[in-house]
């Protein structure tokens, strides 16, 4: 520390040694052509490179993600320069300048490599079509999160060597302590553990429609923790991912077709032979729409209830599209009251039949009885 504060009161001495303002000067004048140049020198190297490479478009995104990180280097070799021309001879002050230069390099490499990184970056791109992933695949941003991660931590450990920490210690002061980090972080490691099996089993892919016991929408993107849905009501719902591994998934971006079934109720005193009527043409309006899939389709007459009877639907729309899917229910909607006006048939609505006298009572009965 002495030598430090000595060489402080050198650098800043009075002018009566005026070679060193002159040093002063000069670090400040290699300092400044280096806060101009630093830009078009790195804009120079990357042009060459991408002339070079311009046949090869993964070079020029390579290229692209060192950009700033190299223009950062250009600004710390011009300030060590200026640096080391006004201390070298002051030895104490030179070894935590290194020290700190040295770390700002690691940091301006790591960074360089976190923009590697990205998911949207030509490293992991590359993987993808190699392994044939589309690009709803939520397996290539989960590995760019834990590349990021990694990359983060790495100059974390190589700064802190730097600067002498005993990376040993602290590596045995967390196997020490590993049994309670990890019973404090079981719930994050099990849904991290959970997040692994949805990717790994892809029960089902970023964009796709889903349902569970507890929520229904389109998968927007899976995390270390969790995942987001966004519901028809749009809504964003955050699910840990531990918790969706154990729920059984419904996907309807899977399936082929999307499946129509309900029993619609008509009025008791409907016409036996409009009704009759009503449910062929309903039959064959479904097997004749081009959006209806025309493997099964059932329009049948099932049911006799109190107050109405039942004609049983049960077909599939070719479209699993949500929004779609229910346009084309609407159509069908549409026709089935279209044909059941045109053939005099209509709905059941809840009644209760009140007896003001005992003879309509009895003629009631006496006609259900015959």
């Amino acid at each position: 520390m002495r030598s430090i504060i000595e060489s402080m009161e050198w650098l800043f001495s009075g002018p009566s040694e005026g070679v060193k303002w002159r040093d002063i000067l000069i670090s400040f004048g290699i300092l400044a052509g280096t806060l101009f140049l630093a830009k078009p020198l790195s804009r120079a190297l990357f042009y060459l490179v991408e002339r070079r490479f311009h046949p090869e478009e993964s070079h020029i995104d390579w290229s692209k993600s060192f950009r700033k990180p190299v223009q950062f280097i250009f600004l710390l070799t011009g300030t060590y320069i200026a640096a080391y021309y006004l201390m070298h001879g002051h030895p104490a002050l030179m070894y935590w300048i290194n020290r700190s230069f040295r770390s700002l390099g690691i940091i301006a490499a790591g960074w360089g490599l976190y923009r590697v990184s990205a998911s949207s970056s030509v490293l992991l791109e590359g993987m993808s079509r190699k392994i044939g992933l589309d690009e709803s695949s939520m397996l290539i941003p989960f590995l760019s999160k834990v590349v990021r991660f990694v990359v983060i931590l790495l100059i974390i450990i190589a700064v802190g060597t730097e600067w002498g920490f005993n990376i040993n210690g602290l590596a045995a002061g967390l196997g020490l302590g590993s049994l309670a980090v990890a019973l404090a972080a079981k719930e994050t490691l099990g849904n991290i553990l959970g997040g692994i099996v949805i990717i790994a089993e892809k029960p089902f892919s970023r964009g796709d429609w889903i349902m569970t016991p507890t929520v229904e929408g389109i998968v927007e993107d899976i995390t270390f923790r969790s995942s987001r849905i966004r519901t028809f009501a749009d809504s964003l719902v955050t699910v840990p991912n531990a918790t969706l591994a154990d729920q059984p998934i419904t996907n309807w971006s899977r399936v082929g077709k999307r499946r129509v079934t309900f029993t619609l109720n008509a009025a008791l005193e409907s016409d036996r032979t409009g009704l009759e009527n009503a449910v062929k043409r309903l039959e064959d309006m479904l097997r004749s729409d081009p959006d209806i899939d025309p493997q099964m389709i059932m329009v049948r007459f099932t049911e006799f209830r109190e107050s109405s009877l039942g004609i049983f639907f049960y077909y599939f729309t070719k479209s699993t599209v949500w929004a779609e899917h229910l346009a084309v229910r609407q159509r069908i909607n549409l026709a089935i009251l279209r044909i059941l006006e045109e053939e005099g048939v209509r709905l059941a609505y809840p009644t209760q039949r009140i007896f003001t006298t005992e003879e309509e009572k009895q003629a009631v009965f006496s006609y259900g009885e015959s």
